[in-house]
C-alpha cells in the first residue's frame, strides 16, 4: 500500500492491525457464504495436503536449519505485525476465488482483499464519494446497471465501493487519507442504475516494511498492484458479487502481486468533455441465492 515514502506510521503495522480486526469477523459473512462447523475429514484432507506440500518443498529443495529458523522468525513477524490477512489475501485468496467461481453464474468477480471497511457513508445514486475538498487525481464517473440473470433490473441494489487515492493510500489503513475517504455504499435507483463520481485510483505496492513485502522483495517478485476499484454488489435474494475493476494501459496488468486482475474486469475510461474528467460504464449481473 505504498506509492510514496512519507507515511509517518509503519504501513505494515497500521494496515495489519485494521485488516486483522476485520478478518476476525469472517469475510464469508460479506459474501453470504458462511458455513457451519468443521468436518474432521475435511480438515484432515485440506490441512494434511497443505502440510505435505510444505514438507515436499523442504525435501525437494533440501532446506537447511538456518533457512528453517529464518522461516520460523518470518512466521512470528507476520503474526506480530498482523499481516496474516494481507499475506493470505495476496498469495492464496485468488485460488479460493477460482474454486468458488467455477460454480457461480452472473458477472465475473475476483478477490475481496484485506482493505474493506464496514459502516461507510450510505449514498443514493447519482452519488459522489466522500473526499477532501482538494482531492487530487483525475475526476472519474463509474456508471452502470445491476440486473438479475434473467435481465430484471434490481431496484435498490447496492454498490459498496472503495479504492485508494491518487497516491496509492486506502483510508482507514494509513495515516494520510481522512476516515471514509473514497469509500461509500451507493444505492441504485428503481432501474438498478448507479452513477458514482470519484477520482481515478493509483497503482501501489503492498507494504514493504512488513514481512510479506520483505519476503516478496527477497524472492525478486514484483510487489505492485495495478490501479483498481473494489466493489461489493448486493441485492436481496441474490448472491453478493465481490469484484475489482482495473484500467487499460496500467503497467502492472498481468503482473499483479495478488493475481487478481482479469481481462474481463478491465475498464477503458473515456473523456466526458468536462475538463479532464473520464467515464467508464460497467453493468453487473447477480445470480439468485
Amino acid at each position: 500500500m505504498t506509492a510514496t515514502s512519507d507515511q509517518s506510521v509503519s504501513d505494515a503495522v497500521t494496515a495489519g492491525a485494521h485488516a486483522t480486526e476485520i478478518a476476525r469477523s469472517g469475510a464469508s459473512n460479506l459474501r453470504g457464504t458462511a458455513g457451519g462447523g468443521a468436518d474432521p475429514a475435511r480438515v484432515s484432507a485440506v490441512v494434511g495436503a497443505a502440510l505435505e506440500g510444505i514438507r515436499a518443498a523442504i525435501r525437494d529443495h533440501e532446506v537447511t536449519y538456518e533457512e528453517f529458523d529464518a522461516f520460523k522468525q518470518w512466521l512470528i513477524a507476520v503474526s506480530d505485525t498482523g499481516e496474516w490477512p494481507l499475506f493470505l489475501d495476496v498469495y492464496l485468496e485468488f485460488e479460493v476465488e477460482k474454486v468458488a467461481a467455477a460454480t457461480q453464474q452472473g458477472s465475473i468477480g475476483t478477490i475481496l482483499g484485506p482493505f474493506w471497511l464496514d459502516g461507510q457513508a450510505q449514498l443514493d445514486s447519482p452519488a459522489t464519494l466522500p473526499m477532501r475538498d482538494d482531492e487530487p487525481g483525475t475526476p472519474m464517473i463509474l456508471a452502470g446497471q445491476v440486473t438479475a440473470t434473467d435481465g430484471t433490473p434490481l431496484a435498490g441494489a447496492k454498490v459498496d465501493i472503495w479504492h485508494t487515492d491518487s497516491d496509492g493510500w486506502y483510508s482507514g489503513f494509513a495515516a494520510k487519507p481522512p476516515a471514509g475517504n473514497l469509500r461509500g455504499v451507493v444505492r441504485c435507483d428503481d432501474q438498478g442504475r448507479f452513477e458514482i463520481h470519484t477520482r481515478k485510483p493509483a497503482p501501489y505496492t503492498i507494504p514493504l516494511d512488513g514481512p510479506t513485502g520483505q519476503m516478496t522483495q527477497a524472492a525478486g517478485w514484483s510487489p505492485w498492484r495495478p490501479a483498481h476499484i473494489h466493489l461489493l454488489v448486493t441485492a436481496p435474494g441474490h448472491r453478493t458479487l465481490t469484484s475489482q475493476l482495473f484500467f487499460t494501459g496500467d503497467p502492472y496488468l498481468g503482473n499483479d502481486v495478488a493475481s487478481a486482475d482479469k481481462p474481463e474486469l478491465t475498464l477503458d475510461p473515456q473523456p466526458t468533455g468536462n475538463g479532464d474528467e473520464v467515464r467508464a460504464d460497467r453493468d453487473f449481473v447477480l445470480e439468485p441465492e
